[in-house]
């Protein structure tokens, strides 16, 4: 990956990323709901290097600690639907085709269902959080991780060395963590990094619209909501809010692809060709 300039590029944007959500607290200069009505939308200085929002807090403060919940919320969401992806996908792939049909149909009606509307309704019954943005999140791509490892499961079950390893009366466990898990796995991380901007992009457009983090919670979407209500007064909050998230999207994006190309080198020379 670091001889590839894009991967490299990839990889320096989203170390970045998760060093300063790591580091917020160290690196924030001030607290970022602290409150100067005094000096409210004020433009960048030395002392505010992304200028103050309407409540005179400091937007640079706040974009760091934005990023410390964007990665809150992708990291676990991401992990959570991962696992039970492999789960599922395991299980409908290895299991007994009665057990297969039901699980396919139920990612294909959690698949059917317009994230959006099904994220407000679940909002709407839980309520605005951090907690319910996860929740949203897990529900929506466990299907789709599922999907996948259940394609790449039955495309390997009937593999010689499966056949070979049940000639031996193995047990279905050691097939499947030994042998199965360790060949479908790579896949689904190429996918989990594409996926990650999509999950920080809901994330800051739910909140953008207040119904993911609630104030006075900084997110990188509550940053860009003020930002566009005092888009005349000081558009400053707009670069603060929309800049890392465009740089998020490139950092994991560029990334994934370069995961891609290293994990699967069969489909790096289809591409060469």
């Amino acid at each position: 990956m670091s001889r590839d300039p894009i991967g490299a590029l990839g990889l320096f944007l989203v170390t970045t990323i998760i060093f300063i959500a790591f580091f917020a607290d160290f690196l924030m200069p001030y607290d970022p709901n602290q409150i100067n009505v005094l000096n409210r939308l004020a433009d960048p200085t030395w002392e505010h290097w992304l200028g103050t929002d309407n409540l005179g807090r400091d937007s640079f403060s706040r974009v760091l600690i934005g990023t410390r919940v964007a990665m809150q919320v992708a990291i676990v969401s991401i992990g959570l639907a991962m696992v039970g992806g492999i789960v599922l996908g395991l299980i409908s792939g290895y299991g007994p085709k009665w057990l297969d049909s039901l699980l396919v149909l139920i990612f294909d009606s959690m698949s059917s269902l317009p994230m959006i509307m099904f994220a407000m309704a679940v909002i709407t019954v839980l309520g605005p959080g951090t907690y319910t943005l996860i929740i949203v999140i897990v529900s929506v791509s466990i299907p789709g991780y599922a999907r996948m490892i259940r394609a790449q499961t039955l495309s390997l079950k009937n593999s010689e060395f499966i056949l070979a390893e049940r000639s031996l009366n193995a047990s279905s466990g050691r097939i499947i963590f030994n042998h199965l898990l360790p060949n479908v796995v790579g896949s689904l991380v190429i996918l989990a990094s594409m996926d990650m901007p999509v999950v920080i992009m809901l994330e800051a457009g739910l909140s953008f619209l207040g119904l993911g983090i609630k104030p006075p919670d900084a997110s990188w979407g509550t940053i860009l909501n003020d930002g566009y209500s005092f888009i005349r007064d000081s558009p400053v909050l707009i670069i603060a809010g929309g800049g890392p998230l465009i740089l998020a999207t490139l950092g994991f994006t560029f990334l994934g692809e370069s995961l891609r190309d290293a994990l699967d080198p069969k489909l790096k020379k289809r591409g060469s060709k």
